[in-house]
């Protein structure tokens, strides 16, 4: 969700748009629980594994040092168990018969890096996000599970990054592909206007919309409002479409009476000639 607010904030400071701060579930405390070093539990994991008689009893005297974290707790009939309080819920770590130590360090460790790895090819592109997930746990086609999908997005904070997005201006386009898109609801509005964003602001007064932005190269819209740009530009090329079928029925039975008049004309000279050359 960091990733994604920091992104919004800065393309909204970049352009120099008024907004106001959005609140949003900030997870970096799980994330120092689990990453930080020192103190970590990956950290204190490897750590343990470090020692050749390390053990699941060894490591839970070593994470007994966050107790007192918020997100941690530990069940009262274990004394290896523990759970990590994540914003979506629970996540229970392994149990000591699905695994060894050093193997899950070595997984934790190596998984850390390859997320590191990600977060610093993101950080450097442009993100266009596609979230894979499954319907259900059976594996089979036209099943949908209501339930395990939302906990899916739950967990992957998609539902998050949708209000923060909804909360902000999550549609955004630059002048040039703006007024290309929606141009046709006023023509002349490129010659009438001194520059691309005047034209944009009346394209957009045209609409009727209203709390959206006009930053430095971009239009940025509430949630909803493209949909109603889109709507007005249908509405406008349904109107051009009749006018362009009246023209064209006008073009097609305007030929067609010229030419049925022609054969008229011709027809009755036909006549006339044959009358006059057969009076009787």
């Amino acid at each position: 969700m960091q990733h994604v607010f920091k992104m919004e904030q800065e393309e909204y400071t970049k352009e120099e748009i008024d907004w106001s701060y959005i609140e949003f579930v900030d997870n970096q405390d799980v994330l120092d629980l689990i990453e930080k070093k020192p103190g970590g539990v990956i950290a204190l994991l490897d750590e343990a594994c470090m020692f050749p008689r390390s053990t699941h009893e060894t490591f839970a005297e070593k994470y007994q040092t966050l107790k007192d974290n918020k997100r941690f707790s530990k069940p009262k009939l274990s004394r290896t168990d523990f759970t990590i309080n994540h914003y979506a819920g629970l996540f229970p770590p392994l149990h000591e018969e699905s695994t060894k130590s050093t193997k899950f360090s070595s997984i934790a460790t190596q998984f850390k890096q390859q997320l590191q790895s990600l977060l610093e090819t993101l950080s450097a592109t442009e993100s266009h996000y596609i979230r894979c997930v499954k319907p259900n746990n059976l594996l089979k086609s036209g099943i949908f599970e209501n339930n395990d999908v939302l906990q899916q997005l739950r967990c992957g904070g998609v539902m998050e990054a949708i209000r923060i997005s909804c909360a902000g201006y999550p549609t955004r386009k630059n002048f040039d592909e703006f007024v290309q898109r929606f141009s046709i609801m006023e023509p002349k509005v490129l010659k009438s206007c001194p520059d691309e964003m005047t034209a944009c602001k009346r394209l957009l007064d045209k609409a009727n919309l209203k709390d959206y932005q006009i930053g430095k190269t971009k239009v940025f819209l509430r949630a909803g409002q493209m949909a109603e740009l889109d709507a007005c530009r249908v509405e406008v090329l349904g109107r051009s479409a009749i006018v362009i079928q009246k023209k064209a029925r006008t073009y097609i039975y305007e030929k067609q009476y010229k030419l049925l008049r022609f054969y008229a004309i011709e027809l009755q000279r036909a006549i006339k000639g044959i009358n006059y050359l057969n009076p009787f």
